[in-house]
């Protein structure tokens, strides 16, 4: 069965063109969005630990647009020679913010939301990039999923075809099968012999 792709086809331009992309694609203000209905303090450790497990809850002020950021969790060993970026994180490293790298897939188009939050507020600036390498291999996966479709495609019309060639000669093989039938009756039986 097929599935749904998880990308559109030219990722690159709806990432120029959509306004919602171009809107998120500038340096904005964010805002950790966890844990609403506790005091802020309690949200300030919330969030760190949140970020220390791989994901935090952000929105970008100015749209209200909501995202879970998620990324490799501080304690995951790195995989062979795989660049911290590739995989997103959150580094803890600058005094007072939380700088985070999260990959995603948003309205079928590859992203990178690259930003920071300040521990004391909960605020910071983010912004989201297109992602040009996993574009790459979505693309990639995309056009596989298409020959997959299309060879799928080819098989059930072969089959319909001969299912359909089947159909159209039964009235002659019924012929047939009724004139055999016949003359087996037509035949005087022979008695057995012994």
């Amino acid at each position: 069965m097929p599935t749904m792709p998880r990308v559109v086809t030219d990722q690159r331009a709806k990432f120029n063109n959509d306004e919602l992309f171009r809107g998120l694609s500038r340096d904005s203000e964010v805002r950790f969005t966890g844990h609403r209905d506790r005091p802020h303090q309690e949200r300030q450790m919330r969030f760190q630990q949140d970020c220390r497990d791989g994901h935090a809850e952000i929105a970008f002020v100015t749209s209200g647009t909501n995202l879970e950021l998620l990324f490799a969790p501080a304690d995951w060993p790195m995989e062979g020679n795989q660049a911290p970026e590739q995989r997103g994180y959150a580094d803890f490293t600058e005094a007072g913010k939380v700088r985070i790298v999260s990959h995603f897939i948003m309205d079928g188009v590859c992203t990178i939301w690259r930003g920071y939050i300040e521990i004391e507020t909960l605020n910071g600036i983010g912004k989201l990039d297109f992602d040009e390498d996993r574009a790459e291999v979505e693309n990639v996966m995309l056009q596989q999923e298409r020959e997959r479709h299309r060879e799928r495609l080819r098989v059930v019309e072969e089959r319909q075809q001969q299912f359909h060639e089947s159909q159209e000669r039964l009235p002659e093989l019924d012929a047939q099968s009724d004139t055999l039938h016949f003359h087996r009756k037509s035949k005087p039986e022979t008695p057995p012999s012994d």
